[in-house]
């Protein structure tokens, strides 16, 4: 499956349910793979995140926390720290902000997806899984109205079905409506 126009980075949203979604789909991510690709998964503020030792092992790229300022390198999977929104600002490189939580979440999906709308506009990808709020569904919207591509997991395959409910409410028709599976394989098409 391909998306039939070159993507310079992906951005994925989730919350309840989403290490189990990226499971999924970042193993699938092809060793040739040249766009970035963002994540924003909702966790606890008090406790360490342990994403990048629980997929390096199994991602084909590298898979790193964001820093504040670092330059997006092509082919690298970056998650969002706890507590704070990642953002993508001009160059482009990756902003770390402690302004207060958007839809109750810190990080937010939405500060993510707008601020890569900004700065990709048509070669972005913004993707909604599972999860039990309506974060990421205005950001879609965003990506939408900068010519980005959007997708969003099949409701009713998803553990909380809220979060891709929510984003299909509010963006009508997206261009893939997918299970986890198809997800990656289009991810795998990039």
């Amino acid at each position: 499956m391909t998306l039939g126009r070159p993507v310079d980075a992906v951005v994925i949203g989730t919350s309840a349910g989403g290490v189990e979604a990226l499971m999924a789909l970042l193993p699938a991510l092809a060793p040739t793979l040249q766009a970035a690709v963002l994540v924003v998964i909702h966790l606890p503020r008090e406790r360490p995140s342990l994403l990048v030792e629980i997929f390096s092992p199994r991602c084909l790229r590298p898979v790193r926390e964001a820093q504040d300022k670092e330059p997006v390198e092509p082919g690298t999977v970056y998650f969002a720290p706890p507590d704070y929104h990642l953002l993508v600002d001009e160059g482009p490189q990756l902003a770390l902000s402690a302004d207060g939580p958007v839809n109750f979440s810190r990080p937010s999906i939405d500060v993510l997806f707008e601020s890569a709308a900004d700065v990709y506009g048509p070669r972005l990808l913004g993707m909604v899984l599972t999860g039990g709020n309506q974060d990421g569904a205005a950001g879609l919207q965003a990506i939408r109205r900068r010519g980005g591509l959007t997708a969003v997991q099949r409701p009713h395959t998803a553990q909380v079905s809220l979060m891709p409910a929510s984003a299909l409410r509010a963006l009508g028709t997206p261009d893939h409506l997918l299970p986890l599976d198809g997800l990656a394989a289009l991810l795998r098409g990039l």
